[in-house]
């Protein structure tokens, strides 16, 4: 993680490889805007069907989020999945492949939107690609309830840092610790992304994951609130030099954290 933060515009488009929105698949879109609309106060309206129902989450009127429901057919995991700017979905998708991913879903058209893509890195760890046309990705940041951060946690992080290096570009700036396998992917000089390796501590039942970060404006009330919605809190939170942080898990099981004041 880092203390590096971007205040984005509706109409900013994003250099390729920056994160530029997360969006999350589930069975019950109903109950699971209930949750998150009484966890970060979002509200939701429509959004691209291609992949079934769909709606976008917003803050103060700005699209933060997506959350779509998962079609019998669909082997998408219930998870957060960060989505990643590109100025050609169809060429990235096609280097994607070429290092060693794959490309589950897509490239397809989002309406007027963009046109997208759904990959899995070498790990297996799945990601999104987005290329943006009427819709550039989130259009907030900065504040609670909005995405903060994401990591990818791995068994290691070598070979899925040079998969995200020569996909997207990143340059790599390396963590200096004895007993820490942690990467940190840079774009322009501004870190974008964290790996971090944690070996055999990797949950067997999800493998390769990417956990999205959401900033809230205190932590210890969010993990009451997170029980009270019927979530779940997953360890206690504790202070890291980034800020307070928690992980947590929503009705169905997507692991999230949150992070307060992370600026």
């Amino acid at each position: 993680m880092t203390e590096a933060r971007e205040s984005a515009g509706p109409r900013a488009r994003r250099a390729p490889g920056t994160p530029c929105w997360v969006s999350l698949m589930v069975h019950e879109l109903a109950a699971t805007e209930e949750f998150y609309g009484a966890l970060f106060g979002w509200e939701f309206r429509p959004g691209p069907q291609q992949l079934g129902p769909y709606v976008r989450a917003l803050l103060d009127g700005r699209d933060v989020a997506g959350i779509g429901r998962l079609t019998p057919d669909q082997r998408l995991p219930v998870a957060w999945t960060p989505y990643f700017a590109s100025d050609d979905v169809d060429r990235t998708a096609d280097q994607v492949r070429l290092c060693g991913g794959t490309v589950a879903v897509g490239p397809l058209d989002a309406a007027e939107a963009g046109r997208m893509a759904i990959a899995s890195d070498t790990s297996g760890a799945v990601f999104g690609i987005w290329q943006g046309a009427s819709h550039l990705g989130a259009a907030l940041s900065g504040v609670p309830g909005t995405p903060a951060w994401n990591e990818l946690l791995t068994f290691e992080t070598e070979s899925v840092a040079k998969f995200y290096e020569t996909v997207f570009g990143y340059e790599e700036e390396p963590v200096v610790s004895a007993d820490l396998d942690h990467v940190v992917l840079d774009l322009g000089g501004r870190p974008v992304a964290g790996l971090h390796g944690v070996g055999h501590a990797l949950p067997r039942d999800r493998g390769s994951h990417w956990l999205t970060y959401f900033e809230v404006a205190d932590v210890d009330e969010t993990l009451r609130l997170v029980a009270e919605l019927g979530g779940r809190v997953l360890g206690p939170a504790h202070d890291s030099e980034h800020g307070r942080v928690a992980a947590v898990a929503d009705l169905e099981g997507a692991v999230f954290s949150v992070i307060e004041n992370p600026h």
